[in-house]
């Protein structure tokens, strides 16, 4: 890479940073290609990314952002994976990890809170932004239905009375 390639990495990744809901940051030694390109979908597919950078460049991209407090995990083969949605990318990691030993999460932030390895997979076990929203709404529409039967119900008994009195006078 020359410097202003350099440049453009670091740019890029301070503003994904400056965005991230979440950062978590891995050892992935001995990863296979193929079982990298599965994580990276799996986490394109949670809406995060995962970036291979190198140490000192990541380094400089955290300067300036909430996530500077993470500097010291970069140590080794790391990789960054992040999204806006801070479940997104611990609950990938998380699940990656348990499947392959090889990922080792090492630690991340959310805001400007760092978090250790056991941190990052208690992030993980919350539900995410989209399962938060879909109870919300059903907590929501609950209460609606309930009142719509309600409403409906005293309607449907006078309509029931009406049909009872109209039979019998037909009977007689």
């Amino acid at each position: 890479m020359d410097r202003a390639e350099k440049r453009e990495l670091v740019t890029g990744l301070n503003e994904a940073f400056g965005n991230a809901g979440s950062v978590v940051v891995a050892h992935y030694a001995g990863i296979t290609v193929a079982q990298m390109n599965d994580l990276r979908s799996k986490m394109r597919a949670a809406g995060g990314t995962v970036k291979v950078a190198k140490n000192r460049l990541a380094k400089i991209a955290l300067q300036g952002t909430d996530s500077a407090s993470i500097i010291d995990l970069f140590k080794g083969q790391t990789l960054i994976a992040y999204s806006e949605d801070p479940i997104a990318a611990p609950k990938v990691a998380s699940d990656f990890a348990k499947g392959n030993d090889k990922l080792v999460i090492l630690g991340g932030a959310m805001g400007t809170t760092s978090l250790n390895a056991d941190g990052v997979k208690a992030l993980a076990t919350l539900p995410s932004l989209d399962e938060l929203r879909a109870k919300l709404v059903g907590m929501i529409a609950t209460p609606a239905t309930r009142i719509a039967q309600i409403v409906n119900a005293p309607a449907a008994s006078v309509a029931r009375v009406i049909g009872a009195y109209a039979r019998k006078d037909e009977a007689a």
